[in-house]
């Protein structure tokens, strides 16, 4: 049976059908889970995808947050699901406080949209696994809220315990320490800004691997949920 990735949909996401087509192509089964519904419908992993979750009104993800289904979300992450929020999805993770830190407005209050060189920080997590240490990817980035930041303390326990899962090899937002994407202690709840989804398929987008692997660095991301899932 295939491991089951199921991809939330909120009022204004704009990625969700791209997940769905990135865990299809990882070799899953891609389940479409409404924002409104409680019931996960027996997946195995989670995707919060990109957009603008109820036009970002308030504050990114801070709406999206008291959707019911995340309260499933929470709860199935606490006992280990693989949970990813990409972009918007990693501001709700941390509006839910699955997560910690926040992402505000970019330096220079431009939004960004480029192929952006991240380094793998953390291979051991449920979404990076597949992934080589020290491994540098190059996968699509867009967005306008993207700079990272946390108080001292709680920089200093990320960086300590291996909580960094992705740093930018050229910062393009002004986030803290080049942090694009951070993890829980467990390693089971991943966000990071730019969008492995659209990273999925050759011959499509950037890659550091030559043409043969040109465009597929965002695929590691959902095999390694799919290898975290059958163990």
């Amino acid at each position: 049976m295939n491991t089951r990735i199921g991809v939330v949909t909120f009022p204004g996401t704009l990625d969700d059908q791209d997940a769905r087509r990135a865990a299809r192509l990882a070799g899953a089964a891609a389940v479409s889970l409404w924002h409104k519904d409680k019931n996960l419908h027996g997946v195995d992993a989670v995707v919060l995808a990109g957009g603008f979750s109820y036009g970002d009104y308030l504050r990114c993800g801070a709406i999206a947050r008291f959707s019911p289904v995340m309260d499933s979300i929470i709860e199935a992450a606490g006992q280990g699901m693989p949970v990813l929020g990409i972009c918007n999805g990693f501001q709700v993770l941390t509006e839910a406080h699955l997560l910690d830190g926040a992402l505000m407005r970019n330096e220079g209050q431009k939004f960004i949209c480029r192929d952006e060189t991240l380094v793998v920080e953390n291979n051991h997590t449920a979404w990076t696994r597949a992934l080589g240490a020290q491994k540098t990817i190059v996968i699509p980035l867009k967005h306008g809220e993207g700079n990272f930041r946390a108080d001292p303390e709680t920089i200093k326990r990320l960086e300590g315990e291996g909580q960094v899962v992705f740093r930018y090899q050229d910062n393009p937002n002004g986030s803290l320490n080049d942090i694009a994407g951070i993890c829980n202690p467990k390693g089971n709840v991943v966000g990071l800004m730019p969008h492995p989804e659209h990273a999925v398929e050759p011959g499509f987008g950037a890659s550091l691997g030559g043409e043969n692997r040109r465009g597929v660095d965002g695929l590691g991301i959902f095999v390694s949920a799919i290898q975290a899932v059958l163990g």
